[in-house]
């Protein structure tokens, strides 16, 4: 064991220094993204949800670097990710929308106007909604009806679709986890 610290102690102190620094940034990410949320007044949950998309990125990060730190070669690392994302590519091409969904909810978090409370009307031709927003998640909002019904409504419709504001706080958050 001394042998591999002594044989390697620069990398190490490397890799120490890059676990900091990832660690730093991901708080200060964090905090970021909480700032924000309280600011826009987004629900905390879609906060963490955010975070969570962000740790799981500065992870790879961390994780490519480490590659470089202990002497892997950039050619190697090239065909390693070619030859996953060729493979995470075939695999993911039927399920494309779940890809896009997750995307729509990131965009969603910094960009979407309305929030958890909000009754809101969604212009689709063919199954025009005006119900009250009850939750938003990565995949999909769920919407109140009038009537009590749950309508689940895809994050990535929902940023192609007209959207009107029909009340804001149109009902009480507290109402909404009573459900």
């Amino acid at each position: 064991m001394l042998k591999f610290i002594n044989t390697h102690q620069e990398e190490l102190i490397t890799s120490l220094i890059v676990l900091v620094v990832l660690i730093l940034a991901y708080h200060v990410f964090k905090f970021s993204i909480n700032k924000i949320g309280k600011k826009n007044d987004i629900n905390i949950q879609r906060s963490n949800l955010i975070s969570r998309y962000v740790g799981f990125t500065l992870f790879f990060i961390g994780l490519l670097i480490e590659a470089f730190v202990f002497g892997a070669d950039f050619g190697d690392i090239g065909l390693v990710f070619s030859s996953v994302f060729a493979v995470i590519g075939i695999a993911l091409f039927a399920i494309w929308s779940i890809l896009s969904n997750i995307t729509s909810g990131v965009i969603m978090f910094f960009s979407f106007p309305y929030k958890v409370g909000d009754k809101i009307k969604i212009h689709d031709k063919d199954f025009p909604i005006e119900a009250i927003v009850e939750d938003i998640r990565a995949f999909h909002l769920h919407l109140r009806l009038d009537n009590g019904d749950l309508v689940t409504y895809p994050n990535n419709l929902i940023l192609q679709k007209a959207v009107t504001l029909v009340e804001k706080d149109a009902i009480d958050s507290f109402e909404i986890l009573d459900r």
